[in-house]
């Protein structure tokens, strides 16, 4: 399995030209029953110090939890984890010594105690969907993401005819637009993302993009933002590219702990 996952992930870059710069996420949606909340807030406390020896190590680049809005248990998913990598091999193949960040994130933990919070994680929360993305497109900007930013996390499907209209479209239309609204002060950052896996007919979604604020009171004065004029050809220009899309489904989602 991990030598076929690392043949994927070559052909994946070769097919799309990917450059080695750019981030590869794995985002991880968990559903947690209500009754389980404060057990899966002690879950990711324990594993927040192993990520943060993994970067140490440079398994990884980073790791986040975000709460989900709406978030109700007939609503999907009420957590995300998303972990971030500069390389796909080591997404894909999960590369790193993880008995080396265990080891050092809890040095003197006895083995009987390690093994119930093992056993506790399955417990506390369903990982009910992962998705391994690649990061197509993003603004500029200093922006250093503080605990309670607020993103919008929207997921789209596209079909595979369309995905290099879609993605050009992104980056050469709504980008720009984007990238104005940040160095208006309208908008803290703004990602669009591909689903590397899963992939086919069936899949829900085929990208996500995320729309990133400081918090609530900016991502409200950005829907009181007057729009920005736009001659007729632009206008014509954005309604034939919202129909290369299908917007499935739109999370709010409040950063609740961080690792860098």
């Amino acid at each position: 399995m991990k030598k076929l996952l690392i043949i994927m992930a070559l052909m994946l870059v070769s097919n799309t030209g990917i450059a080695q710069d750019k981030l590869y996420l794995i985002f991880e949606f968990m559903k947690v029953d209500n009754e389980q909340e404060q057990a899966y807030m002690e879950t990711e406390a324990f594993w927040e110090k192993i990520h943060v020896e993994r970067v140490k190590n440079g398994d990884i680049l980073g790791w986040d939890l975000w709460s989900l809005k709406p978030g109700g248990e007939d609503q999907g998913y009420q957590y995300l984890t998303v972990s971030i990598y500069n390389d796909p091999l080591k997404m894909m193949s999960n590369a790193g010594n993880f008995e080396a960040a265990l080891n050092a994130a809890y040095p003197d933990m006895p083995e009987d105690e390690l093994n119930e919070k093992f056993y506790n994680t399955a417990k506390s929360r369903d990982l009910a969907k992962r998705i391994y993305l690649e990061q197509i497109a993003v603004t500029k900007g200093d922006f250093d993401m503080p605990l309670g930013t607020v993103a919008g996390i929207n997921l789209m499907k596209v079909s595979q005819e369309n995905y290099s209209i879609f993605e050009q479209n992104e980056s050469e239309l709504f980008l720009p637009m984007h990238q104005k609204e940040v160095d208006d002060g309208f908008r803290a950052n703004w990602d669009l993302l591909r689903y590397m896996l899963p992939s086919g007919s069936d899949v829900y979604a085929t990208h996500i993009t995320v729309d990133m604020y400081k918090n609530y009171e900016q991502l409200f004065s950005s829907w009181a933002n007057q729009e920005p004029a736009l001659s007729e050809e632009q206008m014509g220009k954005i309604q034939e590219a919202l129909t290369m899309r299908d917007l499935k489904y739109r999370y709010m989602a409040t950063l609740r702990r961080k690792v860098r």
